[in-house]
């Protein structure tokens, strides 16, 4: 029996204990110090085929990571597990100049020749769209796309945890190297990945590691709505604002980039107002919607925003990932796997080399 240990239970480390637990010979222990995951307080959506980065290497990792989901939800299906944590309902792009809409469209549209996901591409205006999301305004035009997708954080890492069936720890646990393996919580074991996104530096630092990765706040707010919300697109404004419908009348609006908060997690209202406000001049009504709460996670980023995974250097069998930014919800799910991947001695989708983990984290 080959034992293995998962640290960080967010959705890089849920997804590769789910892809470990289904090795007959493997035992899967997750641990996790339940602060500030950035999972948690995400609402999540799956489109990355607009962006304009230029950084070819990131925009492969999040289109693979977006057609991955539908290998994720196949297997879960496989297992008897629901996959409520994804709806592909479509996604509505706003431009403020929105004859960019048509620069949009065409990178869309030469990219969907290898990511057929993308679905339809459309064209349409407030008046049409109303069938689909009623009351959205402020604009006169905006591109939708089918395939575009949203994703519940938190439901996935725990359906993916239960799933699993990996024993789950909630404390913070040192990593000490051995003989033939490593020791943790006075346990050993013979592989161990590391998912603890902006926390991996204080993973690695007391075996004499730098790190190069650095926590971001992101913050979003959570509505009851009077209807049904179950079928409506997602709606990407420019700037940090998304609106997220959810099922049952949810909507999430956020999430703010706050650089330089550290891992500080506390509400700050003064900017989930201003999203608030901001949404409100597309979707009127969510003044008059009942506010569930807020959420507070933190994100992972490298000093020149690009993730990274691999064999940790001069620690053998150890594995790890961060840096996904705020496409973590699109590329974790896939980097989980990879890693599982590479831990078991397997090859996945993405060559490491192109992913450089010795660029981010070397021995001090």
């Amino acid at each position: 029996m080959k034992r293995m240990a998962v640290i960080g239970a967010g959705i890089v480390g849920s997804t590769a204990a789910y892809y470990l637990s289904r090795y007959p010979d493997v035992q899967v222990t997750v641990f996790d110090h339940g602060i500030g995951q950035a999972t948690k307080a995400a609402a999540g959506i799956i489109s990355p085929w607009f962006s304009k980065r230029r950084n070819q290497a990131w925009y492969r990792m999040a289109r693979l990571g977006a057609d991955f989901y539908q290998n994720l939800l196949a297997d879960l299906e496989k297992d008897g597990v629901s996959t409520d944590f994804y709806q592909q309902t479509g996604v509505c792009l706003l431009k403020k100049d929105e004859s960019k809409l048509q620069e949009l469209y065409d990178l869309a549209a030469a990219r969907r020749k290898e990511s057929p996901l993308i679905g339809d591409l459309q064209f349409r205006t407030a008046e049409q769209l109303q069938e689909s999301f009623p009351g959205l305004t402020g604009f006169e035009r905006l591109l939708y796309a089918s395939g575009g997708a949203r994703v519940e954080g938190s439901l996935l890492t725990e359906t993916l945890l239960k799933a699993s069936g990996a024993e789950l720890c909630f404390q913070k646990v040192d990593l000490q190297p051995v003989d033939q393996g490593y020791v943790i919580d006075g346990r050993h074991f013979d592989s161990v990945i590391l998912a603890a996104g902006a926390w991996l530096g204080q993973v690695l630092s007391p075996l004499g590691y730098e790190v190069d990765v650095r926590p971001q706040k992101g913050q979003l707010r959570d509505f009851k709505m009077a209807e049904s919300t179950d079928c409506y697109p997602v709606v990407m404004p420019e700037g940090e604002l998304d609106i997220i419908p959810f099922t049952k009348g949810s909507i999430s609006v956020g999430a703010s980039h706050e650089n330089d908060q550290g891992f500080d997690l506390t509400v700050d209202l003064s900017v989930l107002d201003q999203l608030q406000k901001e949404a409100e001049g597309y979707l009127p009504k969510l003044a008059a919607a009942d506010i569930l709460g807020e959420r507070v996670g933190t994100r992972a980023y490298t000093s020149d925003f690009s993730p990274f995974f691999g064999l940790v250097p001069g620690l053998p069998q150890v594995y790890a990932a961060s840096g996904l930014g705020s496409s973590g919800l699109t590329t974790g799910p896939l980097i989980g796997r990879q890693l599982a991947h590479l831990a078991l001695g397997e090859a996945g989708l993405l060559d490491p080399a192109d992913y450089p983990i010795e660029r981010y984290v070397r021995k001090g």
